[in-house]
């Protein structure tokens, strides 16, 4: 009985993971198989396998690693930013993680090593969003430079390659990663007005506004 809930809770977390792979499509943060999404329960990850297009994976997909990277699931090979998801798991609370080659995202990390603070919702990433210096995908330097830049930190640019985000369920990382590359998109719009330079707020404002953000929605 408890294999079978076992199972079942890994075909539904699948399902979400596929989903939230699809999505990224959809709100166009990814072209074709860029990109990947994972999610974490005990000591395995579920993972988007390398190279597959997102609408083609089915329940018999399913692709999972332990936390040293041993394919433990699946006969697809998990995709090649790997090293990336497990050292955000291994270092920290993330359940979930999402990653994408978002363009105005990826624009701005070829521009400055920290995104502007432009927006207060950047304190929902816990504060201004650096920027990893670039090392070539795949590698453990990336996810090495990903983790510096991500302390105290859900969520990073990559140099010249796109951003990562982590969170307690699937829909947080998404939801972040989203606001992400809205923050981008709002900066490289203001930048781009001739003669004009977009005001940014101060530390002390962010902090104000990460206060008032934590009672943020419906209390339960």
């Amino acid at each position: 009985m408890a294999e079978q809930r076992r199972d079942a809770e890994r075909e539904h977390l699948w399902a979400e993971l596929v989903a939230t792979a699809r999505r990224t499509v959809t709100d166009g943060l990814v072209v074709g198989t860029s990109g990947n999404v994972s999610a974490r329960v005990g000591d395995l990850v579920l993972v988007t396998p390398s190279g597959v297009p997102y609408d083609r994976l089915t329940p018999d997909d399913l692709t999972g690693v332990d936390l040293t990277g041993r394919q433990v699931l699946g006969t697809l090979a998990p995709t090649s930013e790997l090293p990336m998801h497990l050292a955000v798991y291994r270092s920290t609370d993330a359940r979930a993680i999402v990653h994408t080659h978002a363009v105005h995202a990826t624009a701005v990390s070829t521009l400055v090593p920290e995104l502007p603070l432009v927006h207060y919702m950047a304190a929902t990433l816990g504060g201004p969003v650096r920027v990893a210096p670039y090392a070539t995908y795949g590698t453990d330097a990336l996810a090495e430079n990903m983790l510096r830049a991500l302390t105290d930190r859900t969520g990073c640019l990559l140099q010249n390659h796109g951003t990562i985000t982590y969170g307690a369920t699937l829909d947080q990382a998404y939801d972040r990663t989203a606001q992400l590359e809205w923050m981008c998109h709002l900066w490289l719009t203001a930048s781009s007005i001739p003669g004009l330079t977009p005001s940014l707020l101060t530390e002390t404002q962010l902090t104000e506004a990460a206060a008032r953000l934590k009672g943020y929605g419906q209390r339960k």
